[in-house]
């Protein structure tokens, strides 16, 4: 059975860079079997309602600005997956609508792009509902879970500590906060206690700080959501950065 992971993805520079994140990110895919499909809720699809790409021909997103021309030049032309799309619509059944006027954001892409760089594995996004509270979006990765015997790729994709407003890019690490939090998250995702993630809020103080949008945070709840109790956690990228952002990532299931 695929597992199911969460990516946290950092800055659009990954795209071009060799770093301690893409590496991880490249040992990942070489550590699990070639999936069928992948499906994927990026942190950058944050919409009115839960909706679902079920094109033929998913478009390369680029939904960053300020960066390296070069970054608008690199395209991931990977196919669309219309029938694993289809499947997700009725297992969503009433809660998804089809929208084919996304595509695959750089919160999908910049991570596949050094996970699958020959782009030949079909793939698909689900947006994150902005107006769903946080169980609602651990509860849709619960019905997405039967798709992981089909093969199928379940990525949520985000930063578990993401404040864009306190980046300090000079800082090799992260502020103490950040820290506090990050490690809150992982003692409740090692514990299998779902319900200490749903309720950040516990982490205290922390928590605060975390992120003035859930949209970063949201994608670990899909992940979460698809993973089964008795499975193994293990984790990658296990850091912060830039003082407010988690890079922390994990892998659910063998």
């Amino acid at each position: 059975m695929m597992p199911a992971i969460f990516v946290g993805h950092g800055s659009p520079m990954n795209i071009i860079e060799e770093n301690e994140y893409t590496s991880g990110w490249k040992q990942v895919a070489q550590s699990l079997e070639r999936p069928s499909a992948i499906l994927s809720v990026s942190a950058h699809w944050f919409s009115r309602r839960t909706c679902v790409y079920s094109g033929f021909s998913p478009r390369t997103i680029h939904d960053f600005f300020g960066f390296p021309k070069i970054l608008y030049g690199i395209t991931y032309p990977a196919p669309g997956a219309p029938w694993t799309a289809r499947e997700v619509l009725r297992l969503l059944k009433p809660a998804a609508t089809p929208d084919n006027s996304w595509g695959l954001d750089h919160g999908t892409w910049s991570v596949l792009h050094a996970m699958y760089p020959s782009a030949d594995i079909p793939v698909f996004q689900v947006s994150i509902d902005a107006f769903a509270p946080p169980e609602r979006h651990f509860a849709l990765g619960r019905t997405l879970r039967p798709l992981r015997k089909e093969n199928v790729l379940i990525m949520g994709s985000g930063n578990i500590v993401h404040n864009l407003a306190l980046l300090d890019v000079e800082k090799s690490g992260g502020f103490g906060w950040a820290y506090d939090f990050d490690d809150y998250i992982d003692r409740a995702v090692r514990k299998k206690s779902p319900e200490d993630v749903i309720h950040y809020e516990r982490a205290g103080r922390a928590a605060n700080y975390a992120f003035n949008v859930p949209d970063h945070f949201y994608p670990l709840l899909y992940a979460l959501g698809a993973a089964f109790e008795h499975e193994p956690v293990t984790d990658f990228n296990h850091s912060c950065m830039a003082g407010s952002l988690s890079m922390t990532s994990y892998v659910f299931g063998t």
